[in-house]
């Protein structure tokens, strides 16, 4: 009894199903299995999405290629682990609850106490985390969903107390006040690399400053000196101008003072070697936008901090974390200033100071010049906002100090070419990527991973939220006795204050309870997110209690994530996984390419275009995404896809791309291949008997190795779109279009037809193994129902297959039938078809209309071949009769297709009528004349060349080409009649 399949895939009718059957049936759970050989375990820890949003594309991209991996690997019989998870994204989503609330209900995080707001926040992350938990589901994603975690859970918690307490208990973290990246939107610190810098067209503004008392240099009167900035506001905080000490002009100035504009502080003048000397002809710009004097504002320039450093320069804060005008935190002078202007810029946005300071330089002539300069300015991450470098209290951890108890593992010294020591944490990140122990794909991110490490600064790790891992310090003004022993919690003074802070050990809430009677009170700030990230790959699999999941588990083999976050997140957890662990926790970093729409832009909501996966599910399937977005993943920087509305059954009109099609269409042509093979299946088929092939079984048996080989090896190195393709052509090319269709003569012949049902099964099994990594729900459907036709299937005796093809063994290859020669074989075959049909296209001759063919070739091999597959070729190209001959003569009245030493001959007199052939062919080609002959015409007017546009004139010379073109063939197709 045959089996038959619906006319037409429907996936939305078999992907939810069956991904009910995989978590029923457990098949995602890894399980403990010790006893295995250690290569044998294959895990990745899935980059976990913010719960700030939704899942887009690019998260569709990277989990879809995860998958392939984690069940490519699942087929090779490893012990396999997909850690599935989601992080809580402290700025983010604190910011995104905010801006909700503010919108939905008027009020501010202000407006509630911490224990609510927070809480307000949870409710947010449970949504989006059920969202996202949802969206990966429906792409496939084969995780283990019983081990599911989230950054601020229970279990990652506990690893955050431990390696902080750690860190600090070895000197590590530390509190100092210091000039950071201050985002006045979220107001919080962020990191170096937590800001992207864009160009900005800004301008240059020259301000006069008065000196105290006017001196001559040379013979010419100065009464001030001009200071060039980019920001004006900033002025306010002045408290030094410095001159290059090679200035002419440095020897007179130096150690005279200037009245600072508005505010009336007196501020000296100084030497420094940073200043830019003014040079008009130079080719750094920076030298010809210079004045030779650079105000200094130590507490809100990097440059100007470290200056103020050298020189002992007082810091003055002129701003609040929100960015506007303030005298409350920091500008120490404040009672001194008497002006009424300052106190009108107090309360202003810093963008709305630097308008009202430029226009008082203006009104008090001291505004000399103003010229337009395009710049990079640092912007926050999160929130899009230029940053501001402010003067904070931070917690840090020191990056490239030495850490004395790691020296015997990681060895001490300098690595060399770095001022990051062995022991460090930057050198324990950085080492085994030299090594070569951790290997990037593709290798040139090794080197921005490098490089980076080797610049890095010491990190600030606080941030002013309330979302997030709250720091575990308490502090207390002044010394004081020490509570317990080191074992039970570390303790450290401030650099910068009489304070001293205590971190108690992990679980021992009795010490934190009696620090707080003591009067010691906790931090408010919490961890940044990467803190908490950087454990991941250990967190979740349990540390730092002893489990068996880290004995198992770690390292784990594949990290598969976005180049944007190598410095943000990989090198951190490198970092903390050889500091926690004594081991890093990958081996591979594979950093895949980003999706752009068809214009080269990055998708995004204000631009419109965005792609939802859950629409292209919709739209197209599951399986069709992920073997378009696989087949897209090459190892260059970005790929492009063209964005497109169109409207769902259910009527709404979303974005898609048409590059989705190419995926849905081979989930058609995979269908209706199976659906023909399972209709002729219902008898069953034996195993495959390789003693009793036919030549086309020999062939895809070949074939079939051969794909099998390259899939394997391009997975390995994390080539998808090559796998991809090698599968695709596999499947529609040699087994859709020509292996069914050679086997359909042979299913009608009893004698002929359990081997041609044996290999058509076997085959079939093979692609629905190579194809589940990519798509996953079609090949388990296609599965179970060639497993209800043949139960039994493969080699010699056979097999029971598996009860999912998720379960099933990754196919290997024969290697017997490795036959020199079937290919070229083969290939003869195809040409001469391919032969006939062309000529049947180019003479109007029906595919259904049987004709005689005329094979001619001098090469007595190709003849052979010909003659010994005539049935085959009979068949494929319907042949009512076919000669091979050596003779060269042709044939009268016949079409002729030659292809290298092959000819091909199809007399035409009793297939068409050839008068009235020729009277078709005679007109079409008068018409083709004409056309051509009035586009060589315009084309020969030196006018229209010379006048017209580039575009016109390429076209119309691109038309005449295919006119020529077309009249070329015409003229041969009625030669051929004649």
């Amino acid at each position: 009894m045959s089996i038959e399949l619906p006319s037409r895939y429907q996936p939305g009718e078999v992907e939810k199903a069956v991904y009910t059957r995989w978590e029923t049936a457990g098949y995602m759970h890894a399980t403990i299995d010790e006893a295995r050989e250690p290569d044998k375990h294959y895990c990745i820890v899935i980059p976990p999405p913010n719960v700030t949003d939704r899942l887009h594309v690019g998260h569709a991209l990277n989990n879809t290629l995860q998958d392939i991996l984690v069940r490519f690997n699942r087929m090779q019989e490893n012990n396999t682990l997909w850690l599935p998870g989601t992080d809580h994204a402290g700025i983010a989503t604190q910011t995104v609850v905010e801006k909700r609330i503010l919108a939905e209900e008027g009020k501010r995080r202000t407006d509630f106490d911490r224990d609510e707001f927070v809480a307000r926040i949870q409710d947010w992350k449970d949504e989006y985390e059920e969202t996202i938990t949802r969206q990966l589901k429906l792409m496939g994603c084969s995780c283990d969903w019983s081990r599911q975690r989230f950054t601020m859970d229970d279990v990652c918690a506990r690893a955050v107390r431990r390696a902080f307490f750690q860190l600090f208990r070895d000197g590590l973290i530390y509190r100092g006040k210091r000039l950071v990246n201050w985002d006045p939107a979220t107001q919080t610190v962020l990191a170096d690399d937590e800001v992207e810098h864009e160009e900005v067209r800004g301008h240059f503004w020259y301000m006069q400053y008065p000196l105290d008392k006017p001196v001559e240099i040379d013979g010419e009167r100065f009464e001030h000196v001009t200071v060039a900035t980019t920001r004006p506001e900033t002025m306010l905080g002045d408290t030094a101008v410095a001159v290059n000490p090679k200035d002419p002009r440095a020897e007179a100035l130096v150690g005279l003072y200037v009245r600072l504009p508005i505010v009336g502080r007196l501020i000296p003048i100084i030497a420094d070697e940073h200043v830019v000397l003014f040079d008009p002809d130079s080719d750094d710009e920076a030298a010809r936008f210079s004045t030779g004097f650079l105000k200094v504002t130590p507490a809100h320039d990097p440059d100007d901090y470290e200056i103020g450093l050298r020189h002992d320069l007082p810091r003055v804060n002129i701003l609040a974390p929100d960015g506007t005008v303030s005298h409350q935190f920091g500008w120490d002078d404040w009672d001194q200033i008497k002006n009424p202007d300052v106190e009108n810029l107090i309360g202003m946005d810093r963008l709305e100071a630097r308008e009202a300071v430029v226009e008082w330089f203006r009104t008090e002539n001291l505004l000399e010049d103003v010229r337009e300069y395009v710049h990079q300015v640092g912007h926050s991450y999160r929130s899009h906002v230029p940053i501001e470098p402010y003067l904070s209290d931070q917690w840090y951890i020191a990056v490239k100090k030495p850490i004395k108890h790691l020296a015997t593992k990681f060895g001490d010294g300098l690595i060399e070419g770095t001022d990051a020591p062995e022991n460090s944490l930057a050198g324990l990140a950085l080492r085994p990527v030299l090594d070569g122990d951790i290997r990037f794909t593709p290798e040139r991110y090794a080197k921005t991973y490098q490089t980076w490490l080797e610049n890095l600064r010491d990190v600030p790790i606080s941030r002013q939220l309330w979302w997030g891992h709250r720091i575990p310090v308490w502090s207390k003004p002044g010394t004081v006795d020490e509570f317990c022993g080191e074992d039970d919690a570390a303790v450290i003074r401030s650099e910068d204050s009489d304070a001293t802070y205590v971190c108690p050990a992990p679980g021992r809430p009795d010490l934190e309870q009696k620090l707080e009677l003591a009067g010691f009170v906790r931090d408010p700030d919490v961890l940044d997110t990467w803190f908490s990230s950087a454990l991941w790959p250990f967190s979740t699999l349990g540390w730092p209690e002893e489990k068996d999941e880290l004995d198992v588990f770690y390292p784990t083999d594949v990290l598969c994530t976005a180049r944007e976050i190598i410095t943000l997140w990989v090198s951190r957890m490198v970092m903390m996984g050889q500091y926690c662990m004594d081991d890093i926790p990958f081996r591979d970093v594979f950093i895949h390419a980003m999706i752009q729409d068809g214009e080269g832009r990055k998708m995004s909501k204000s631009l419109g275009n965005g792609i939802d996966p859950l629409d292209i599910i919709d739209s197209h399937g599951a399986d069709a995404m992920r073997f378009t977005l696989a087949s897209m993943t090459t190892q260059t920087q970005d790929v492009r896809m063209p964005v497109e509305q169109t409207e769902l059954p259910d009527g709404r009109t979303v974005n898609t791309s048409p590059k989705f099609d190419q995926g849905r269409n081979f989930a058609n042509k995979l269908w209706n291949a199976a659906r023909f093979a399972l209709m002729n299946l219902g008898d069953g088929a034996p195993p495959v008997d390789l003693d009793n092939l036919e030549f086309a079984d020999r062939w895809i048996l070949v074939r079939r190795d051969r794909t099998i080989a390259e899939v394997t090896q391009w997975l390995k190195q994390f080539r998808f779109n090559d796998a991809a393709q090698a599968i695709y052509d596999f499947t529609w090319h040699d087994f859709c279009d020509w292996y069914v269709e050679l086997a359909k003569r042979r299913l009608h012949d009893k004698q002929q037809a359990p081997q041609a049902r044996a290999v058509l099964a076997f085959v079939l099994d093979t692609i629905l193994r190579l194809l589940h990594p990519f798509m996953p729900f079609i090949t388990d459907e296609l599965w179970n129902h060639l497993g209800r036709a043949v139960p039994v299937r493969g080699l010699g005796e056979g097999s029971e297959a598996a009860d999912s093809v998720m379960l099933a063994s990754w196919p290997c290859a024969i290697g017997a039938l490795q036959e020199a020669g079937i290919g070229t074989e083969m290939k003869v075959m195809q040409e001469a078809v391919r032969a006939v049909r062309n000529i049947r296209s180019k003479m109007n001759i029906d595919d259904r209309t049987p004709v005689d063919a005329i094979v001619f070739s001098s090469e007595e091999t190709l003849r052979q071949t010909v003659e010994e597959n005539q049935a085959d070729l009979a068949h494929m190209a319907n042949l009512s009769g076919l000669t091979v001959t050596d003779s060269a003569e042709k044939p009268p009245q016949s079409a002729i297709e030659i292809l290298g030493d092959l000819e091909v001959y199809v007399p035409l007199g009793n297939v068409i009528d050839l008068d009235a052939e020729r009277a078709r062919l005679e007109k079409q080609l008068d018409d083709v004349r004409a056309k051509l002959a009035g586009s060589e015409k315009k084309l020969a007017n030196e006018q229209f060349v010379t006048k017209a546009p580039d575009e016109i004139v390429e076209r119309e010379r691109a038309k005449a080409a295919d006119l020529r073109s077309q009249a070329e063939k015409l003229e041969q197709n009625l030669s051929d009649i004649q």
